[in-house]
């Protein structure tokens, strides 16, 4: 599919993923619609394309009208919205599952050619943590209205404005030691968010692309142990590494939760934390997109210099 004269409607595109995704549309000289509740969130992508080719659009994305109306004539459309935590506003229910169901439905109601679905690598029916569970219904949503979306469930994503190793890279500011959830054996496959968007890319351009489910890998598996070890090596913070057990985490997540503002810690990630976050090897990934996974050594050193002592222009704090 040829998306240059086309129109995309991009739910999510002030965000992380977001941003890079309408970069790469607005190079094609799509017209990008961007629907969002958080006006603040996608000035920053305005200036992606042309004048009048990246739209923003103020819409209840919960309102069904203002949904429709924000998918009506589009050609593609791309979710990305998902949330981390659960707020009184917004609830895992109401935001994975829920909502992407009436997206789809909006989306095969109105002739929309493409429709691409970002869930989560780990989404499962039978998992205790929530959030997985609701990111595989709101996978069974999607299929039931759209079967011939296309699906991609990446894992941990990493690039400049991710929320993982930043998370953890501030926290070496200040604190003496890094905790090991659950001991840090927990594998990741991290995933550049580069990679992300150009598999969105291919997505919507792909033939063979339609009805299927992409696992999205990066091309190493590290432990949460490995992965502070890299957080502490890129910016030269030696850290004392403190393996916490299950309980605990619980209990200190349970505590968590009631902080201001976004929790460092849910028990609902606790339990995420308890299943491995890798590709199973039985769904195509990147490679069968035409993609070559970038891996975190090229890219973490771009943005995490900024964390070192003296800041990323102190040579001698380099490692």
């Amino acid at each position: 599919m040829a998306i240059g004269d086309k129109t995309a409607t991009v739910f999510g595109g002030g965000g992380f993923i977001g941003r890079h995704l309408v970069r790469r549309l607005a190079r094609t000289g799509a017209v990008i619609r961007v629907p969002t509740r958080h006006a603040a969130r996608v000035k920053v992508v305005r200036t992606a394309g042309v004048v009048g080719q990246v739209v923003p659009e103020m819409i209840d994305v919960f309102d069904d009208a203002e949904l429709a109306a924000a998918i009506q004539g589009a050609d593609m459309v791309v979710n990305l919205i998902g949330i981390l935590y659960e707020t009184r506003r917004d609830s895992f229910v109401k935001v994975h599952e829920e909502l992407p169901g009436r997206i789809a439905r909006l989306a095969a109601d109105l002739g929309v050619e493409r429709l691409v679905h970002v869930s989560a690598l780990g989404a499962s029916a039978d998992s205790r943590a929530k959030y997985a569970r609701t990111k595989a219904a709101g996978e069974t949503a999607v299929r039931a209205f759209f079967p011939e979306a296309t699906i991609l469930r990446p894992s941990t994503v990493f690039g400049p404005e991710d929320d993982f190793f930043n998370r953890f890279a501030s926290m070496s500011l200040l604190s003496p030691a890094l905790p090991l959830i659950g001991g840090g054996a927990t594998r990741f496959q991290p995933v550049y968010v580069g990679d992300v968007a150009d598999a969105i890319m291919a997505a919507l351009e792909r033939a063979d692309a339609p009805g299927r489910t992409y696992e999205l890998g990066g091309p190493t598996v590290l432990t949460f142990r490995q992965l502070m070890e890299k957080i502490m090596a890129e910016t030269g913070r030696h850290r004392l590494l403190v393996p916490v057990p299950w309980g605990l985490a619980h209990l200190l997540a349970s505590i968590a939760e009631w902080a201001p503002g976004a929790p460092p810690l849910t028990r609902d990630q606790v339990e995420l934390l308890k299943r491995d976050n890798i590709v199973s090897g039985q769904a195509p990934g990147l490679s069968d997109l035409g993609i070559r996974a970038t891996a975190p050594e090229v890219i973490l050193p771009t943005y995490l210099d900024r964390f070192r002592p003296g800041g990323r222009f102190n040579k001698e704090s380099r490692v």
